[in-house]
């Protein structure tokens, strides 16, 4: 098993290290350029669009396709995902989040776009939309293959290991007694078995029923977080200047070298490619789901999401830790971090105001995840049996609430850089097809 873990967490450090990052970052930062830096110019556009009435075909509206993606991009990786980002690359590391925030808003919007222009049909003919179809209708059935793999990926890319790993851990350490008969392994199992029962409740529900709930979660849970922190932030005022100034010196720092540098800034764009799924593929899976008939409209929606998870949220969990200065811990630690933050700075209470939070989070990320991974399932084997990969997803949150934090931090990481190779090469072919379409928008 040692060798397995070792195997495990070497080969994703190394396609998630440099590879990675010249993958996302630089084809976001060409993306933002080639498109004229719509995400700074076009930011009133994506709220106006929020509000036209969609008459295309499609399960839900792009408001519910915002909602559901930002509830599966807003969630433990804006919490664990932070905590581990501090603890392994320094408040520097914040910042290029924040960087990866904002190209990742210029890759959402082509992802968005593409996501409505190039829409498929599944073995019984309904209307779908996502990576495969962008593929296979955009580039042609030559690529395929492509299409493939990104949806065999996205089988196991699209389990909530994290949420679920870090939502037991939690529960365990704060609510369950230190000194108890049964070992720790066990109540792990047995929360694991309490979870999986929940999130059963929804996810067989379906979409209309993963987004209505997401519509009304999201809105509510990111207003409480903000109130939260901002309660911290009005108790020590005085800390404020310090925090931004760790996160900018340390983002630019050549104490430990370039090299130190570089490692800053490759750990903060691994920790944001989880957080907001810029290049990813899984926002054109719900965006393919809109019944928006203007591609550049769900674009322009589409391009909020970092803007909110990477850019807001992440900030939002970031400032207790780097305040609190409790990220100086041995090995790979996430919520435990966050909660010992939260402790310090709201004594008694605070980490169980967390903790309402990270249960809240957790959930609306396993809602939607759990349709990503059904519309891999039902791309490559249809509909009918892609009702068996309900089962072992849901199977998987019990394995995922007793495995070991690196492991579960390391097969997602592995799995969404595998995801974005297809979905980036599309994005990037078929950016010219894009831009016109923007300008025809424009012009209309």
């Amino acid at each position: 098993m040692s060798f397995l873990h070792d195997l495990i967490v070497g080969i994703t450090d190394f396609f998630c290290g440099y590879p990675l990052f010249f993958w996302l970052i630089g084809g976001g930062l060409f993306l933002f350029v080639y498109s004229g830096a719509i995400p700074l110019r076009r930011i009133g556009s994506a709220i106006r669009a929020l509000r036209v009435r969609n008459s295309g075909e499609g399960q839900i509206s792009s408001f519910q396709a915002l909602m559901s993606a930002i509830s599966a991009t807003v969630g433990m990786g804006n919490i664990a995902g932070v905590a581990i980002a501090l603890v392994v690359g320094g408040p520097g590391a914040i910042f290029w989040m924040w960087v990866s925030a904002l190209v990742g808003m210029a890759t959402k919007f082509f992802e968005g776009t593409l996501a409505i222009m190039y829409k498929g049909r599944n073995r019984e003919g309904e209307v779908k939309g996502g990576p495969m179809y962008v593929i296979t209708e955009g580039l042609g059935p030559r690529f395929k293959p492509l299409a493939i793999m990104f949806a065999c990926v996205g089988l196991v890319g699209c389990l909530c290991l994290l949420q679920a790993n870090q939502l037991v851990e939690a529960i365990v350490t704060i609510f369950i007694p230190q000194q108890t008969l049964m070992p720790e392994l066990g109540m792990k199992f047995i929360c694991g078995i309490v979870l999986t029962g929940l999130v059963t409740l929804v996810v067989l529900g379906g979409l209309t029923r993963i987004a209505n709930v997401a519509t009304k979660m999201v809105p509510a849970m990111v207003s409480m977080y903000f109130l939260l922190v901002l309660f911290i932030i009005v108790t020590n005022l005085g800390e404020v200047p310090r925090v931004f100034g760790q996160i900018i010196s340390g983002a630019f720092s050549l104490k430990a070298g370039l090299g130190g540098l570089a490692g800053v800034a490759v750990t903060g764009a691994r920790r944001a490619m989880y957080v907001n799924e810029a290049g990813v593929g899984t926002a054109m899976l719900m965006h393919g789901a809109s019944g928006n008939k203007v591609p550049v409209r769900e674009g322009f929606v589409a391009m909020l999401c970092p803007a909110i998870d990477s850019g807001l949220v992440c900030t939002l969990t970031a400032i207790p830790i780097i305040m609190a200065d409790c990220y100086h811990v041995e090995g790979v630690q996430g919520l435990t971090v966050a909660l010992g933050a939260f402790d310090t700075l709201i004594p008694y209470v605070g980490k169980y105001f967390l903790m309402a939070m990270v249960a809240v989070f957790a959930f609306s990320t396993m809602f939607s995840y759990s349709y990503y991974g059904r519309a891999c399932a039902e791309y490559l084997w249809g509909k009918d049996k892609a009702g068996y990969y309900d089962i072992f997803y849901l199977l998987s949150l019990l394995v995922a609430s007793v495995i070991t934090l690196d492991v579960a931090v390391s097969i997602l990481d592995l799995c969404f850089a595998l995801m974005s190779v297809p979905t980036m090469f599309a994005v990037l072919r078929l950016s010219p097809r894009v831009i016109k379409e923007f300008r025809n928008y424009e012009n209309k």
